[in-house]
């Protein structure tokens, strides 16, 4: 009975001694750092803003009373308002603005009322209503193209006198690229081509076309 116990006594010192060397054998566990995914901006909702930029184009005079070509030029200024829907990367919008407009050029180089003192084509205000395609597969950058209805006042005056203004409504094409400062802020810039068709009135009949390019920046609040 002693040699029994003597002999289970030295087989567990045994195993004691031989369990490290085999748990060291065994492969370890392996644990990794938890992986989060970016939290990428979301461009949808309401916003409205701010614009300013510089605008400069064509108008030619023909008619009757003579032929003419000016060159307004000028700066503008207004709101902007909008809203946008994204689906993955694509962003669909609609945006309008309004500016003031002191776009304006004058030429005494033509026939008829464009001689002597000239005569002059004023854009007193511009607006736009668009859609927008952008992609916004890098995360606060949002390049877009944009196009749609464009609609202004053309002011026109012959060196004769007898001035005239109509509201015209033309289209718009362009595109640019904005970028999301803040969560609710975003900033932009732009490039648009107009054309408002042409204008007719005087005496006598003068027929005023306006083909303008704008360059604006601009600053939204998202809702």
């Amino acid at each position: 009975m002693k040699r029994l116990s003597m002999a289970m006594t030295v087989g567990l010192f045994v195993a004691a001694a031989a369990a490290p060397s085999f748990a060291a054998d065994l492969p370890r566990p392996s644990y990794k750092a938890p992986v989060y995914a970016p939290a990428y901006y979301n461009w949808t909702g309401f916003y409205a803003g701010i614009n300013a930029g510089y605008g400069f184009g064509k108008s030619d005079w023909s008619g009757a009373g003579g032929t003419g070509s000016t060159k307004p030029k000028g700066a503008l200024a207004g709101i902007t308002l909008g809203y946008n829907l994204q689906t993955g990367s694509w962003v669909w919008g609609l945006e309008a603005d309004f500016d003031y407009s002191w776009m304006k050029g004058s030429d005494s180089a033509g026939t008829g009322v464009c001689t002597g003192a000239g005569c002059e084509t004023k854009m007193t205000w511009f607006g736009t209503g668009r859609g927008r395609l952008g992609y916004a597969g890098w995360d606060r950058w949002l390049p877009y193209v944009t196009g749609g209805l464009a609609y202004g006042n053309i002011k026109a005056t012959p060196n004769v006198g007898g001035d005239w203004s109509k509201t015209k409504l033309g289209w718009t094409v362009g595109g640019g690229v904005e970028y999301a400062l803040l969560a609710n802020w975003t900033t932009k810039v732009e490039y648009l081509y107009a054309d408002l068709g042409t204008v007719s009135g005087g005496t006598p009949g003068n027929d005023v076309t306006l083909k303008t390019h704008l360059v604006r920046a601009g600053l939204n609040y998202r809702f």
